[in-house]
């Protein structure tokens, strides 16, 4: 007499505990990989306002200490072109650029609301020829 082995699969209890746990996970770490992208995507946009100003001082450098009076002046020779802020995908920074004479400074913001979801207001971050790199409003 032979006996069959007969083959068991999961329960159907065992399978829903299984399905669960998985959700939960995913629960947890799936907001977390969203402000992980958006503080690179913040990252990539304040080097870009970096390249900005530097592409400026060597324009100043090269035109007897004044800086520009519109951005569209250190491309293509400062910078190759106008860097896009990765969240909103295109120039941002064109718009908000701003520069005096007296005394002679400049100004540049990735403009629009583009980083609120990191609580970053609107016009931020932004670099001054002054201060440097500014993050959040004061």
């Amino acid at each position: 007499m032979k006996l069959r082995s007969r083959t068991r699969g999961f329960t159907l209890i065992e399978l829903m505990i299984v399905i669960s746990i998985i959700a939960i996970l995913a629960a947890i770490l799936v907001p977390n990989f969203v402000r992980a992208r958006a503080m690179g995507q913040l990252t990539a946009c304040k080097s870009n306002l970096r390249n900005i100003a530097t592409a400026t001082e060597m324009y100043s450098v090269d035109n007897g200490a004044k800086y520009p009076d519109a951005l569209a002046k250190v491309t293509p020779n400062y910078l190759k072109t106008m860097p896009e802020c990765p969240v909103a995908g295109s120039d941002t920074y064109t718009g908000s650029f701003a520069s005096t004479t007296e005394p002679d400074n400049f100004e540049v913001a990735c403009g629009g609301a583009n980083h609120i979801s990191l609580a970053i207001p609107p016009g931020y971050p932004r670099w001054n020829s002054d201060v440097g790199l500014i993050e959040r409003a004061p």
